[in-house]
């Protein structure tokens, strides 16, 4: 969706949820279904390819299943609500207090491995 080049030149864009997301809406709204990344890009009106990057993703956290060219929400939707709270807090967290500087994480970060990851 294009935005006006006034908003686009004050950084004042649209507040909108991100890809991965809006496919986890879809996909659970539809939870009796199973897609193609074509017809989910479609059903959110979003990039294919961006659609396919977020699908993979999602794949990898065990949220979204996937068989031939068919993509579904997975079964375990506790999952996904768990996915959820956890994106919550962190957003809340954020909104808080800024977020954390990669920058300033590696900078104090412990040369040493935690004794738990050690041989």
């Amino acid at each position: 969706m294009p935005v006006r080049i006034e908003e686009f030149e004050t950084g004042k864009l649209p507040d909108s949820p991100s890809v991965p997301k809006q496919v986890l809406v879809y996909l659970y709204t539809n939870r009796d279904k199973a897609f193609t990344r074509s017809e989910i890009a479609t059903g959110i009106e979003e990039d294919p390819n961006t659609v396919g990057t977020a699908l993979s993703r999602l794949k990898q956290r065990d949220l979204v299943r996937h068989k031939g060219e068919y993509w579904a929400i997975t079964e375990d939707l506790n999952r996904v609500q768990d996915a959820y709270d956890l994106h919550t807090a962190t957003e809340q967290l954020d909104d808080e207090d800024g977020g954390i500087d990669p920058d300033d994480w590696e900078a104090v970060a412990p040369v040493e491995p935690h004794p738990s990851e050690r041989e």
